[in-house]
């Protein structure tokens, strides 16, 4: 109970806090205002739930990183209690005789167990997180210094996370103290274990002594919430508000690869892609805010991890440390005073990105670093035609022949000769059409993946067509290269096409072309079921009109394409059409929604790399340490890559698509 004199200095205390709380927070609300698109609450009421579920349980955080998780889950779980423990002792000390456990009796005895043991264990957590950070100093908490960082996030970081974990010991050890006070004034309390424990300390202090203990460490509990509240807004830990509010709010997408689609019907539109902060969606402003700078999304992304200067967390780091600092500009309508690339991400960073999703995927707050530097990639090409020399060829090759190999539509068919491949002229009702896509039809490598699953489709008895020369490239590599409108334009000539044919059903051999047609095509009025052809190819061996046979025993491991497996969910039929009782799949360390990426997406596939590796070549030596013959693959262009990667490490290891595989069986 405080005295009236405490009282009047806590409630004036509180409304000082609770002014400077509402000027931030009015800040930050103006400053997402300032980003493009509208929220849709709707999404809110059908998410709660789920939201719920993962904010209480935290397994996003559980992905990876297990055990320094598990800490952070004591502080998170705490926090979150805490919201009603520090509601109660303000109540408790404001309101004479008020003792919430009796209010709530039986269940108070309860609320104090769990308040107590997660006391403990919230202290517990901190001192070994503050360790990690400033003792062992994990690599996994920084980044190389050839990435560009704010000058200020090198030791503003640092600083935050001291500051924060000394508010933690402070006011948690502080209102764990005042309970031992109260155990040993007025007895030991059954349901506060450790606190009662404590309590023995001070058995030889005097009523008075230990009363003025309580008052100490109530204000010293509660005083420092008021303080820190304001500051708190400022740091990288307001993500424990932002990061329910990223999940609840995020524009929804067919995948996480789905990208926005600009109008370029709008005459008055005269900004295509993003140059600055206030070009973002309201979401990716959000993202700023919701970042945990934990450095998970750097830790899984192929360019950082070969050497390149891309850091999709030094990008969301740096932008929320220019909010900070010319927030109140762009609050008040005023344009940011740099560029992205000027003070967020350099444009050799920009370019190294494969789009294979891994940050959007693992990031625990659901933030999507991809989708800024896409939406950057198309403000280079659509305002500024400044792009990678090496990506003119293949948009002139989408341009002139509508694939970026440049190989005449009338050409497009020579893969298919001397087999007997039904094109939609000839058969205009098929069960399924087959997108045969750009690369099986047009580069050698991979028009051996079409021939195999050709002959598949023909040992099956599968009723489909192809649409031939009427085919052309999706738009995929345009669209990950910034080079919108040449999607736009791909992508209307191809629904066009598609709309009058009517197919029932799409089968693709490549991850990016299924992706398109079924995740980005329904945005121009395409609207497919499409599926991969490991999937086809699994429902023909489940009804049995496939029956390969295997020749002895083979040791196999398989690579998860990004586009496949993390962007469109498809992990387990490349596997079951593998497995089988002479083949034995031996899993890479990264397989699943962990896989690495081949190093094509985003149009790598177009360019050199920079940085100390190649991608593939990490990838392709990770597949050699299985000891298996065999890397089956599901995509074209991790065909492409790894069977590059192959030939550079002079290895005797077969790089195969999943269709080669079976039909290597089948002829057997």
């Amino acid at each position: 109970m405080l005295s009236l004199p405490e009282k009047i200095i806590f409630l004036t205390a509180s409304l000082i806090a609770l002014y400077f709380t509402y000027e931030i927070i009015n800040r930050i609300t103006r400053i997402i205002q300032r980003g493009q698109g509208e929220i849709d609450w709707s999404l809110a009421r059908k998410r709660i739930a789920g939201v719920l579920s993962k904010t209480i349980s935290l397994r996003p955080t559980f992905r990876i990183r297990i055990i320094p998780s598990l800490f952070h889950a004591f502080i998170a779980w705490t926090f979150m209690v805490y919201l009603l423990v520090n509601l109660v002792d303000i109540l408790e000390g404001m309101i004479g005789n008020f003792n919430f456990s009796e209010a709530i009796s039986p269940l108070g005895g309860p609320f104090r167990l769990i308040a107590d043991v997660l006391s403990v264990a919230a202290l517990f957590g901190m001192l070994v997180l503050l360790l990690r950070r400033f003792v062992l100093q994990s690599d996994e908490l920084k980044t190389r210094h050839d990435i560009l960082m704010n000058p200020k996030t090198r030791t503003g970081i640092r600083r935050d996370s001291a500051i924060v974990g000394a508010f933690i010991i402070i006011h948690i050890g502080s209102r764990f103290l005042g309970q031992s006070f109260i155990a040993a004034r007025e007895g030991i309390d059954a349901w506060q274990p450790f606190a009662s424990g404590a309590a023995g300390l001070w058995r030889d202090l005097s009523e008075t002594a230990l009363t003025a203990g309580i008052h100490i460490t109530f204000w010293l509990a509660l005083g420092t919430i008021l303080i820190f509240i304001p500051y708190f807004l400022y740091s990288k830990h307001i993500h424990l508000f932002f990061a329910p509010l990223n999940f609840l709010l995020k524009p929804k997408h067919h995948s996480i690869g789905e990208l926005k689609a600009l109008d370029f019907e709008d005459e008055y539109n005269d900004q295509f892609g993003v140059t600055r902060l206030e070009d973002l969606g309201w979401e990716q402003l959000m993202d700023s805010y919701a970042c945990i700078m934990c450095y998970r999304c750097q830790q899984v992304c192929p360019a950082y991890n070969t050497g390149k200067v891309l850091s999709p967390a030094a990008m969301e780091i740096n932008k929320r440390y220019h909010l900070n600092q010319d927030g109140k500009r762009i609050a008040h309508g005023g344009e940011s005073a740099q560029t992205l690339l000027e003070f967020a991400i350099p444009a050799e960073a920009v370019w190294a990105c494969t789009a294979c999703g891994a940050c959007i995927d693992i990031c625990p707050v659901g933030n999507e670093p991809m989708r800024d530097i896409l939406d950057i990639r198309r403000s280079l090409v659509l305002m500024d035609n400044d792009f990678p020399e090496a990506f003119q060829i293949a948009f002139r090759g989408m341009e002139r022949n509508f694939n970026p190999w440049n190989v005449p539509p009338t050409e497009r068919m020579n893969w298919a000769e001397g087999l007997v491949v039904p094109t939609i002229e000839t058969n205009p009702d098929p069960e399924i059409l087959w997108w045969v896509g750009c690369a099986p039809a047009t580069d050698a490598r991979a028009q051996k993946t079409a021939r195999a699953f050709a002959s598949i489709l023909n040992s099956a008895g599968v009723n489909y067509a192809v649409l031939g020369e009427a085919e052309m490239c999706t738009g995929d590599s345009a669209r990950r290269a910034g080079n919108e409108y040449l999607f736009y334009e791909l992508a209307l000539g191809n629904i066009e096409t598609l709309n009058k044919v009517a197919p029932p059903r799409i089968v693709t051999t490549c991850p990016h072309c299924m992706h398109t047609l079924k995740n980005e095509y329904p945005a121009y009025g395409g609207d497919y079921q499409v599926i991969h052809h490991s999937e086809l190819i699994n429902e023909l061996m489940t009804s049995g009109r496939l029956k390969p046979e295997t020749n002895g025993k083979v040791k196999i491991t398989l690579h998860d394409p990004c586009y496949l497996g993390r962007i469109n969910g498809i992990f387990d039929a490349p596997r079951e059409i593998i497995y089988n009782e002479d083949a034995a799949i031996i899993e890479m360390s990264r397989h699943g929604q962990y896989s690495f990426c081949c190093g094509a997406g985003g149009a790598q596939m177009w360019k050199e790399e920079d940085g100390e590796g190649r991608i593939s070549a990490n990838r392709f030596n990770e597949a050699q340490k299985t000891g298996a013959e065999i890397l089956a693959v599901g995509c074209p262009f991790c065909m492409i890559m790894l069977d590059d990667a192959r030939k550079g490490a002079n290895s005797d290891m077969e790089v195969l698509d999943v269709a080669e595989v079976i039909a290597q069986q089948l002829e057997n």
